[in-house]
């Protein structure tokens, strides 16, 4: 089955979870975009009242477009649901997020919400994290250090760039340097450690922090509930 039509079962099946009245945060990637044309098409069609805030500006572009009420997350005092994507989830329901050099503003949000749910296809449930290049978020000052820091720890990293070569740069004009770890054993020991690094925003470990996953599937989408 193709990968974008299990994308966007998943998503649009994430928005039943919305209600009238919510404070909700909305993620970045390709899943998350169906979920927000769907939610946009669901909003007009019942007439909800939603307050949305966004974890990237293409994230904001599009929901603005589509009638969305867009608030910076300053402006609430919490949010009620998050629904974003993930590049990969283990069997402990941890994850991987920043493929789109998101991660940080994505968990800023997802720690503001009182529930968060991922959305994606199949290929992304893994028994364990790393095959998936981990991002982490750092300031071009000290770049060549904490590169040697992570070359030292056989953590092979690597600046992130686009395809014509341009680097690229996260919301808040940093640099992304990509881990090449192929397997994460103890995601926890790694993201203590990361969180330890002078010099590096924030990494791309999302731990302990999903309520639920709903997985598109070739039968149909698998909602996994109850995980925290």
């Amino acid at each position: 089955m193709d990968q974008n039509l299990l994308k966007k079962e998943a998503a649009e099946s994430a928005i039943q979870f919305i209600e009238d009245g919510m404070k909700v945060g909305l993620g970045t990637g390709s899943t998350v975009k169906y979920m927000v044309d769907a939610l946009a098409k669901r909003t007009h069609d019942e007439k909800m009242q939603l307050t949305c805030v966004t974890t990237s500006s293409r994230t904001k572009d599009q929901a603005e477009s589509l009638g969305l009420k867009i608030v910076d997350l300053n402006d609430v005092d919490h949010l009620d649901l998050t629904i974003d994507g993930a590049d990969e989830i283990d069997k402990n329901f941890q994850g991987i997020k920043g493929g789109g050099a998101a991660h940080t503003m994505e968990k800023i949000v997802a720690t503001a919400s009182d529930q968060v749910i991922w959305i994606v296809d199949e290929s992304k449930m893994v028994d364990t994290l790393g095959k998936f290049p981990l991002p982490t978020e750092v300031f071009d000052y000290g770049l060549t250090q904490i590169t040697k820091t992570f070359e030292d720890l056989n953590y092979h990293p690597v600046l992130r760039h686009y395809d014509d070569g341009k680097i690229v740069r996260t919301h808040f004009k940093n640099l992304v340097l990509d881990l090449h770890l192929d397997q994460i054993k103890d995601p926890h020991a790694l993201a203590d450690q990361l969180d330890h690094q002078v010099g590096l925003v924030e990494h791309g470990l999302f731990l302990d922090m999903v309520n639920k996953v709903i997985v598109g599937t070739e039968n149909g989408p698998r909602i996994i509930d109850n995980i925290r």
